[in-house]
């Protein structure tokens, strides 16, 4: 399973390290590698979260991830995104950033790509920092039948039955980050991102949520009718699961677009040269998706319960987090040892989990042997 799952990565990785290689020479190839390994090693929280999205589509839809996403995660989110940014934010023409962008000019310099693109920074962490944030309100302020902090998630679970709540929390620390953390010549464009990411959000997991309704709706159906097919048949099925399957692509890629944002614009700091950059997270992240997919086949999810719940943390912290950048630099090491962090401390948790509840099913049965003698 391993060769199967990482084996199209590993390839990957090969004509990267060449690309690298044959484009800048040693230094490049040494720069791309340092940059693949930053990637995977600050993304692992990225993985885990990722997977408990692709657990609910069909393999169809998670060789999708591994195909059209990751071109999109390469092309279009380490490589066309910056320019795109730099071109809106310097008023450039597609072809001006281009330009600007093979020009291998110092990040801290007036005038730079790295310099552009680090200014857009502000507007990149609020729509990023508002996404993230909505994801792990949801999820904490959602009642749930297993929880890890229970001392801090089941209180916040009574208070999320107030409806809207994550909404008007998102606003307020949008608000607060634009007024408080944001360059004063950037509150209006941060409160934009900041709302565009809501937006992007709500519109994207509310289709995702209504067309997985319809599916259950139809799976009801049939199962009413005796198991025979609902009208319009097979067809009907398979578009309702498409579309379902179509949203939660969208709402996967989005999520790794905002946790890519941070890192695209902190790679800067090793190399100003865009073509590497884009080589070197463009492996990461072709290794991220394989781990997400080895996850969601090992079951990994199913079997440590409070993954998921340290990954979701995770995605809280790092949304404060790319929201405090605003004003203050945080190191990038910093941001992936809270992700592992929380992940490392949701696994041990688990791994405890399952020895109690296996000494306990042992000792249940042995209470139960000499009754049944």
């Amino acid at each position: 399973m391993f060769l199967k799952t990482f084996g199209a990565s590993l390839g990957i990785a090969a004509i990267g390290l060449t690309l690298g290689f044959l484009y800048g020479g040693p230094t490049g190839l040494a720069v791309t590698a340092i940059l693949a390994v930053l990637e995977v090693s600050l993304s692992f929280d990225n993985a885990v979260v990722n997977a408990t999205v692709l657990v609910r589509m069909n393999p169809f839809w998670q060789k999708i991830f591994l195909t059209v996403g990751v071109a999109i995660a390469v092309f279009g989110m380490r490589l066309l995104f910056p320019l795109l940014i730099v071109g809106i934010t310097a008023k450039l023409t597609p072809n001006e950033a281009i330009r600007l962008a093979l020009e291998k000019g110092d990040a801290k310099t007036h005038g730079t790509y790295g310099y552009l693109l680090h200014q857009a920074h502000p507007a990149i962490a609020a729509f990023g920092g508002v996404f993230l944030l909505l994801i792990f309100l949801d999820f904490i302020l959602e009642e749930r039948e297993i929880t890890w902090l229970s001392w801090l998630e089941r209180p916040l679970a009574r208070i999320g039955k107030l409806d809207q709540l994550s909404v008007v929390i998102t606003l307020i620390a949008l608000a607060v980050s634009a007024y408080v953390l944001a360059p004063n010549d950037k509150v209006s464009t941060v409160l934009l991102s900041g709302l565009l990411g809501m937006a992007t959000y709500l519109v994207v997991n509310g289709l995702g949520e209504f067309f997985e309704t319809e599916e259950e709706e139809v799976v009801e159906t049939a199962l009413e009718d005796g198991g025979t097919r609902p009208a319009g048949g097979g067809r009907a099925m398979a578009l309702a699961v498409g579309k379902a399957a179509f949203f939660l692509f969208l709402y996967l890629e989005v999520l790794d677009a905002s946790f890519s944002f941070d890192g695209v614009v902190g790679a800067f700091a090793i190399t100003s040269d865009p073509i590497v950059i884009a080589i070197g997270l463009g492996i990461g992240a072709m290794f991220i998706r394989s781990l997400t997919v080895y996850l969601v086949r090992k079951g990994t999810l199913a079997e440590y319960v409070y993954l998921e719940h340290g990954a979701l943390w995770a995605i809280g912290a790092l949304s404060i987090v790319l929201l405090i950048t605003m004003k203050y630099e945080i190191p990038e090491v910093v941001t992936g040892l809270i992700g592992v962090a929380f992940i490392g401390a949701a696994l041990v948790s688990s791994i405890v989990r399952n020895r109690r509840m296996a000494a306990e099913d042992e000792a249940g049965g042995h209470d139960r042997e000499p009754a049944a003698v």
